[in-house]
């Protein structure tokens, strides 16, 4: 990755509220701007999103035109988004996407969302219904749903997209999909997959003071779709990763990079099986360390592959937890963050991003290159895309139709902690979105003194209610 991609990995916070000027929806044929670019034509791109990793993504976008920028929070603080608003002076500017979209929507080609996790498919969805192409930070959603809602919704309104796991575009991740495919590790059975994160706080109680919401920042449009709660700096900005309703831990902050050459070179779909331990686990605060066990089925093997793909057991730890490391482990070889695929004829690691990949035993294969290399930035490889007829173009590296179902993996995750307390491996109906062994009998403890029906709670962690008027467009067919 270029140096111009290494910048603090945080994203931000813009959301809606149903308060603001209601929400209309205009029908695609009405939208100027939309299909075919010549390569030299600027795309309108608009930002949601717009401190800490929209900034960054903005400055790898901005030799398109800036054409609207939004963000709930205008104070400048550690995201300054009043310097980002000095950067594109001619950008319209807004609080709420909602709004952004009924006055600018005839304006706008496609959207940059790098909001807080909650607040990812709200926009993302009814900015694809409008035509627009989208980037959309990492985690891509915030559930299970939502992330096949926006795969299908991409495929059926043919717009380009990238979710920003950044890595995904780089050297790595290529090379270790080929190593694997080359047959050069022989069968993987096993995965385990590490990160140090967080680096925020976990592991919290809901604070009870009473703090004033600062002036510049619009608190109901950060709360969005969740259940409305009182402001308070444990949340916002930054930390807000840390809490259940708005952020998914550090398993959404990093199993985007860290897992990514996993779902790939592998030719991952959905689990069948899954199971989560961790930390004291908190109501609504992530824990400080998990553990996640995954289990995939035998999948086909595809045209290109020599191996054979069997079952195979994927393990995610973080907040310190590691697996235990081979002894030839190379000395010069950091262990906080990576992947370790073990193979039938030797184990090949690779760092946080997919990066540097080598195999232990110290060979460096020779396998004919099959994939794409792409040799401008994240966001440059997207915004090629948008510029490209539906039926000519060439797929981003996280376009929907593969990061969608590899987010599904990562929030899967999150589900699989949070269902904890059942003590038992969960039983997954990947097409159906459901779990096939949760009982109408099975309770879940929330708290020391009570316990919910364990069906009910696991369905709403599937699927979202959306709170305060906002809503998401219908699943297509």
């Amino acid at each position: 990755m270029s140096k111009k991609r290494n910048i603090t990995r945080r994203g931000f916070i813009q959301s809606s509220s149903a308060a603001a000027a209601g929400f209309m929806i205009v029908p695609p044929n009405a939208i100027a701007g939309l299909g075919h670019k010549a390569p030299s034509d600027k795309l309108n791109i608009a930002g949601i999103g717009i401190g800490g990793m929209g900034r960054g993504n903005l400055e790898r976008m901005s030799g398109e035109n800036i054409v609207a920028l939004c963000d709930v929070d205008w104070g400048v603080g550690r995201n300054n988004v009043p310097k980002v608003f000095e950067t594109y002076p001619k950008a319209a500017r807004f609080k709420d996407w909602r709004k952004m979209f009924d006055e600018k929507a005839k304006d706008i080609d496609a959207i940059l969302v790098a909001t807080s996790d909650h607040n990812h498919a709200g926009p993302s969805a009814h900015g694809i219904t409008l035509g627009k192409h989208v980037y959309c930070q990492k985690p891509m959603t915030h559930s299970v749903y939502e992330s096949r809602l926006l795969t299908k919704l991409a495929a059926k309104y043919k717009v380009a997209t990238q979710m920003g796991n950044q890595g995904s575009s780089a050297e790595g991740v290529r090379l270790a999909s080929e190593w694997i495919w080359n047959g050069e590790i022989g069968e993987v059975k096993s995965v385990e997959a590490y990160t140090n994160r967080p680096i925020w706080p976990q592991g919290l109680k809901v604070p009870t003071e009473t703090v004033a919401v600062p002036d510049t920042l619009n608190w109901d449009l950060f709360i969005g779709p969740a259940k409305m709660r009182a402001y308070n700096p444990a949340y916002h900005p930054w930390v807000w990763r840390g809490w259940w309703d708005f952020g998914t831990g550090a398993l959404g902050d990093m199993a985007c990079h860290v897992m990514h050459p996993i779902f790939t070179a592998l030719k991952l779909q959905y689990p069948t099986h899954v199971i989560g331990s961790s930390t004291p686990l908190m109501s609504d605060s992530a824990p400080n360390a998990q553990i996640v066990h995954l289990t995939y089925p035998e999948r086909k093997r595809p045209k290109g592959v020599k191996i054979n793909l069997p079952e195979v057991k994927v393990t995610w730890y973080d907040g310190g937890l590691k697996p235990e490391f081979p002894m030839n482990w190379p000395a010069d070889r950091k262990q906080d963050s990576g992947v370790i695929f073990h193979g039938t004829k030797d184990t090949l690691i690779c760092g946080e991003y997919g990066t540097d990949p080598i195999l232990l035993s110290g060979r460096t294969p020779n396998v004919e290159k099959t994939l794409r290399r792409i040799e401008v930035s994240h966001e440059e490889d997207w915004i090629r895309a948008c510029k490209e007829s539906p039926e000519n173009r060439i797929m981003s590296a996280s376009d929907f139709s593969v990061s969608g179902p590899f987010n599904e993996m990562v929030v899967m995750g999150v589900l699989a902690v949070r269902l904890q307390s059942l003590n038992k491996v969960l039983h997954w109906d990947g097409p159906n979105m459901n779990f096939t062994n949760i009982t109408d009998d099975d309770k879940l403890r929330i708290s020391r003194n009570e316990t919910t029906s364990a069906k009910d709670f696991a369905a709403e962690l599937i699927k979202h209610t959306y709170h305060n008027g906002f809503t998401l467009p219908d699943m297509p067919v």
